[in-house]
């Protein structure tokens, strides 16, 4: 059995990871950590976990951790885990990191959107942990940075138009809406249930949103010259998922049935995509607490664009779930260990 930790085990994405790997059959989870709740279970402090795990939130040491497990899920902010990962790395264990510290390719391009980065020698290490586009990297990385949730959703359900040319990438609009779990477990007044429910509204507007140049990132691989795009989140009155809807000029004499192929070929052997029949869009109710990306699409043959929708559960495969498909498959487990389970409902 694995060994594996969770650094940073206080959060959402952290009881989310400890939920899904409580039931991996390949995994033995030593290590939970968190400064806040040091000394407490963690099942005391996220009573879901009751009877799932007897761990202890502990506040250890890099070479403590390392005593304890192989391999390690980095939950914490952005700054932090670029701290923590090198050390991991040099005592030849591996990570799949969760915030954005690895993600962007470009120093230059992280510091401009975050922080002067210490360990900017692992950028070009680091693997971009989306299965369905980079598997093969994945299976023999040592680092992998697991992708932003909002650029998920956007990302797998562009890939097959622009990977076929049959969109014009400069007129992609990204209207993007999420659950208030996206914003952390943290108490702040922009997620209070009073500012929150009975309400709907757009936050990072005008192109300031941080998984702005990820999602440019990953779209301009397909390309031959690098594009922009608007992107616009909103934050909905639910507590998790994501439903993005995304707008492109479609090249003319591309038909419904044209597109239909081309996602079926790129995701029709995806154990976690699934491709929703004509007419049939998709929902955050239909993904929640489960590790599936649905897309579905539709012409506009009045004005010329493709609508494509897609949903996930924003802290599932927008954060632990997607981390652990990604240690699936750095370890060499099943893929699918360990998230093979249907999606909530209702």
């Amino acid at each position: 059995m694995l060994k594996v930790a969770i650094i940073g085990a206080s959060g959402y994405t952290g009881v989310e990871l400890a939920r899904i790997l409580c039931n991996h059959p390949d995994i033995t989870l030593t290590a939970a950590t968190s400064r806040q709740y040091a000394g407490q279970a963690l099942a005391q402090v996220f009573p879901n976990l009751r009877k799932k795990t007897n761990l202890i939130c502990e506040n250890l040491t890099t070479a403590e951790l390392c005593a304890r497990a192989d391999f390690f899920f980095t939950a914490v902010p952005h700054k932090t885990a670029m701290d923590i990962v090198p050390h991991l790395l040099a005592a030849g264990k591996k990570v799949v990191d969760l915030s954005a510290d690895f993600r962007l390719r470009n120093v230059a391009v992280y510091e401009e959107w975050y922080q002067k980065h210490s360990a900017a020698d692992l950028l070009n290490e680091a693997v971009y942990g989306l299965p369905e586009l980079y598997r093969e990297q994945i299976r023999s990385s040592r680092l992998t940075a697991n992708p932003g949730c909002y650029p998920t959703s956007i990302i797998l359900a562009l890939a097959p138009l622009l990977k076929a040319g049959v969109i014009d990438p400069r007129s992609i609009i990204a209207d993007s809406k999420s659950g208030t779990s996206g914003a952390g477990r943290a108490a702040q007044v922009g997620s209070l249930f009073c500012e929150v429910t009975d309400g709907f509204r757009a936050y990072k507007v005008g192109g300031t949103h941080r998984h702005t140049p990820e999602i440019e990132q990953e779209i301009n691989t397909f390309l031959h010259e690098p594009v922009r795009i608007s992107f616009t989140p909103h934050l909905l009155p639910i507590s998790r998922g994501i439903l993005s809807t995304i707008y492109a000029q479609l090249k003319p004499e591309v038909q419904q049935n044209d597109i239909t192929q081309l996602y079926e070929k790129m995701y029709s052997q995806e154990p976690f995509v699934r491709i929703l029949p004509e007419n049939t869009f998709p929902a955050t109710q239909y993904v929640r607490g489960s590790n599936f990306c649905d897309v579905g699409f539709k012409i506009d043959t009045r004005t010329g664009r493709i609508i494509i929708l897609s949903t996930i559960d924003n802290i599932v495969k927008g954060a632990a779930g997607q981390a652990v498909q990604n240690m699936n498959l750095m370890c060499g487990f099943t893929e699918t260990a360990g998230l093979e389970s249907a999606p909530f409902f209702p």
